[in-house]
């Protein structure tokens, strides 16, 4: 369930370009290998693209070869929600910007260690801030 109430969440939206939309709100994807995002190497951290919430780490981003932006955890605990998808007839774990919904992609159990999950993530719901000195 989003923090934000709907009445926020409708003026986030509102501001979207097609594509963000597309993804945070009708569940889309890009195409793999698609996304700058996917070869972004910096120090810093990617925030969710419709409400700015912080949902990942560069620390914690690893190159999973699926041509999306891949973590093994969230930047927080309660950065991310889940819920199950069931688009291709078979489950998956969906994964949503804890603060406002947003659809960001799927988490799998094909990870590296320490966790073993793969946040594979559309970099078009992804903002990515530097950190100072990296730009």
């Amino acid at each position: 369930m989003p923090r934000l109430t709907d009445s926020e969440i409708a003026r986030l939206r509102a501001a979207l370009d097609p594509a963000t939309e597309a993804i945070a709100f009708a569940e889309g994807t890009e195409p793999p290998f698609s996304h700058p995002l996917n070869n972004e190497k910096r120090a810093g951290s990617f925030h969710c693209a419709v409400c700015g919430e912080r949902a990942f780490a560069s620390a914690h981003k690893y190159e999973s070869g699926s041509g999306w932006p891949s973590f093994w955890q969230p930047a927080e605990p309660d950065a991310i929600s889940t819920s199950t998808d069931y688009k291709l007839r078979y489950p998956r774990v969906e994964i949503h910007c804890a603060n406002c919904g947003a659809h960001m992609g799927h988490v799998f159990t094909d990870g590296p260690p320490p966790t073993g999950q793969r946040y594979c993530t559309n970099g078009g719901v992804l903002d990515f801030h530097a950190d100072a000195g990296q730009d």
